[in-house]
């Protein structure tokens, strides 16, 4: 069986392993051990209380129970662009009209913006390509949203999500070498890698200042902008699932989409249970769910069938040890469908 539990400084090998399988493009999981260790110390900082709330970054991984393998991870950001600003370009369309000539023109144009400040994120979400069946990306992906629904209070009322953009098959990004590369003059790897170890003010510092007309950039720049990568649109399905939808904003470096939701209107957040869990070795086989402990501190949650009686959740032994919970404590469920 697999389930979610906080990331740990002892997760920091198989955390550099997703890293290497990701790819280029994966801006969340930088290929940079210290980034990384640094990511697991506050991520376990944040599950124990001992953080700033808006600074909080909560990392999640998924473990096979029987190999004790990581297989995925995902995290949430309690809230971005605090300290620095997240810049992403906005696609706007603009008009232009000519009585003398009679001629009207409609323009698509990028225009820099600064406009997620405060949002929290939901993203990293990685899974090994061997485990990718089962369930167990959908798994992965909710478990961010019940550790929302935990303590929405820990969170920001509008929640984000970026998508990688559009990478080709030998590893180049059209966006970046259409666009981002004219500014930057880095080769994309290592403005990929800078994102996350580094403060980001080479952004700020270099980042276009005037509007980008599209219809001045190569058709293959022009095709790709808010085009996720192909690896994407399973994640891509889900977030929409969830009630998140394009915001007509593109990330900075390969035009990957930024999608938004409020946090009170996601799926996941908005029909989150709260049941007691009745341990029963020999309860009947029910409906799958999505189950989660109620309490950031020790989340974690995992898939099963279960029953329920009243507000109490007939809930097995194995089940029961991997969520760490004993007879009345409180679960978040969600259906899985």
């Amino acid at each position: 069986m697999r389930f979610i539990r906080p990331a740990q400084p002892g997760d920091l090998e198989a955390l550099v392993e997703l890293a290497t399988l990701s790819g280029p493009g994966f801006t969340s999981l930088p290929l940079n051990e210290a980034a990384l260790s640094a990511r697991l110390k506050l991520s376990a900082d944040s599950f124990a209380g001992h953080c700033p709330p808006g600074k909080a970054w909560y990392t999640l991984m998924l473990e096979d129970a029987d190999s004790g393998r990581v297989d995925g991870v995902a995290s949430v950001r309690a809230a971005i662009g605090v300290e620095r600003p997240h810049f992403s370009f906005r696609v706007m369309t603009v008009a232009q009209h000519s009585p003398a000539t009679q001629t009207r023109f409609d323009h698509r144009i990028l225009v820099l913006v600064n406009e997620c400040g405060g949002c929290t994120e939901v993203g990293s979400l990685f899974l090994r390509p061997e485990a990718r069946s089962g369930g167990a990306g959908a798994l992965l992906a909710r478990a961010r949203y019940l550790l929302i629904a935990a303590d929405p209070g820990r969170f920001s009322p509008m929640v984000m999500a970026e998508l990688r953009g559009w990478i080709g098959t030998d590893g180049s990004s059209p966006f970046w070498d259409g666009v981002s590369s004219k500014f930057f003059r880095l080769p994309f790897t290592q403005a990929d890698r800078m994102v996350m170890s580094t403060d980001g003010q080479f952004i700020a510092d270099l980042a276009p200042r005037h509007p980008i007309y599209v219809e001045l950039l190569a058709a293959d720049t022009a095709a790709v902008i808010g085009r996720c990568h192909r690896d994407g649109e399973a994640a891509l399905a889900m977030l929409e699932k969830e009630g998140f939808a394009r915001s007509g904003l593109v990330d900075v470096f390969d035009g990957g989409p930024t999608l938004l939701c409020p946090r009170d209107r996601i799926a996941t957040v908005v029909g989150a249970r709260r049941m007691r869990a009745c341990i029963d070795p020999d309860a009947r086989t029910g409906i799958a769910h999505c189950l989660s402990s109620a309490a950031i501190r020790e989340f974690r949650a995992l898939r099963a069938d279960v029953a329920s009686e009243g507000d109490h959740l007939l809930i097995k032994g194995e089940a029961a040890e991997l969520l760490k919970i004993r007879n009345g404590d409180v679960l978040l469920v969600r259906g899985s469908a």
